[in-house]
C-alpha cells in the first residue's frame, strides 16, 4: 500500500470513527489472505472515504436512509452500526421508532421487528 493510500485510510478512518463514536479496528483475521486488507481497505475507502463525505444529502438523512437499507436486507451487524451513526448524526430515537413503523408498512413485519428488537440493544447501550 502506498503513503497516498494510507492516508486515505487515515481520512475514512476518522470518518467512521467520528460517525460510528468508536475507532473502527481494521485487521486480517487468522488465516485470512493478505488480499483480504484491499477488501477492508477498498470497502472503508468507498464507504467512510467517499460516500459518507459527499454533499449531496445532509447526514441525518443519509443516516436514515443507511437504517433503512440495512433493516429492510436484514443485516443485522451492518444495521447496528447505520443505528449508532444515526444516533451519532442527530436521529432521535423516536424518529428510528417511525422508521420501523414506516418498514412494517412497506417491507414487512418481520423485516420491521427483526431490526426495531436490534435497535432496543442500541438503545439501552446508551442508556447505561
Amino acid at each position: 500500500m502506498s503513503d497516498a493510500d494510507a492516508i486515505e485510510d487515515e481520512d475514512a478512518l476518522a470518518t467512521a470513527a467520528r460517525l460510528l463514536g468508536f475507532p473502527l479496528a481494521v485487521t486480517l483475521g487468522p488465516g485470512e489472505p493478505e488480499v483480504g486488507a484491499d477488501f477492508l481497505r477498498i470497502g472503508l475507502e468507498h464507504t467512510f472515504g467517499g460516500v459518507w463525505q459527499r454533499s449531496g444529502l445532509d447526514l441525518r438523512s443519509r443516516a436514515l436512509i443507511s437504517v433503512t437499507i440495512a433493516a429492510v436486507l436484514g443485516t443485522p451487524q451492518p444495521l447496528g452500526g447505520q443505528l449508532r451513526i444515526a444516533l451519532n448524526s442527530g436521529v432521535t430515537k423516536e424518529e428510528i421508532v417511525e422508521l420501523f413503523i414506516h418498514v412494517q408498512a412497506y417491507a414487512g413485519a418481520s423485516r420491521a421487528v427483526e431490526g426495531y428488537q436490534i435497535a432496543k440493544a442500541i438503545f439501552a447501550e446508551r442508556a447505561e
